[in-house]
């Protein structure tokens, strides 16, 4: 298993292996990494970036047994999702700021984010897992009142796509097996979420041979599996992780 990230170290766009607390910088890029160059970078003073770019988020909506359970939601049929645009995107350490045109109930979602390794389309669904190049952790944020607020269109474009509302990282870890993994959200380090990926309805490789179905996946997209039980708001202030074992812990403070 390799933890890679993406950092900015002087002045130019980075990828490397994270061991403990330090960064071990590569030739290439995160698809193509090459030989180690040699420098380090503390991690507790990296410029992270998002770690995999990715021209479109595609993410998910009642993808787990428990959550549908306790809010009586019937199991879809197929995957149910929406996307988020690139001005959503946000690295890890960064501020996830308070909406100007919004002043209702803002609410974080922890989810596994799958990142895509090469262009697939129509994948077949004994290929998916070839087309996936590791796992991250999402932060789904949302704009909770504005879902339903005109009963004649629900907004989930709007709702989803404040800026800075997909936090991504930290890093991409290669080699996990996703059916092992836990999520857990904490705020102010006090736990909210804790639930297992293997809860899922769609596991990553059907989300991924499914979707593509849909739309061309691209060398980064990533898609967030969706969440689980303990979505609550945030206050502005708040520090919210995102933690799942093997791959790390997203942190951002809301405001």
């Amino acid at each position: 298993m390799t933890r890679w990230a993406r950092i900015e170290f002087q002045g130019d766009v980075c990828v490397g292996a994270l061991e403990g607390e330090l960064i071990h910088l590569h030739e290439g890029d995160l698809f193509e990494p090459g030989m180690a160059t040699g420098e380090t970078v503390p991690a507790a003073e990296a410029h992270w970036l998002v770690p995999a770019a990715p021209t479109k988020m595609v993410a998910l909506w009642n993808n787990f047994h428990a959550a549908a359970a306790k809010n009586g939601w019937a199991i879809p049929a197929e995957p149910l999702f929406f996307a988020k645009t690139p001005n959503t995107f946000n690295a890890h350490g960064r501020p996830i700021p308070v909406p100007v045109s919004y002043d209702g109930r803002v609410v974080y979602e922890g989810e596994l984010g799958i990142v895509i390794g090469k262009t697939c389309a129509a994948v077949p669904a004994d290929q998916a897992a070839g087309c996936i190049l590791g796992y991250t952790c999402v932060n789904d944020v949302t704009a909770l009142e504005l879902l339903q607020r005109d009963p004649s269109f629900p907004q989930w474009t709007r709702a989803k796509n404040f800026d800075g509302f997909g936090c991504i990282g930290p890093v991409v870890a290669t080699g996990l097996d996703p059916r092992a993994l836990v999520v857990r959200t904490l705020v102010d380090g006090r736990e909210r979420q804790n639930y297992r990926i293997d809860d899922m309805i769609f596991p990553p490789a059907e989300l991924v041979s499914r979707i593509s179905r849909d739309m061309t996946l691209m060398p980064g997209d990533v898609i967030a599996c969706g969440t689980s039980l303990g979505v609550l708001p945030m206050k502005p202030g708040s520090v919210i992780e995102v933690a799942i074992d093997g791959i790390g812990a997203l942190r951002n403070r809301y405001g």
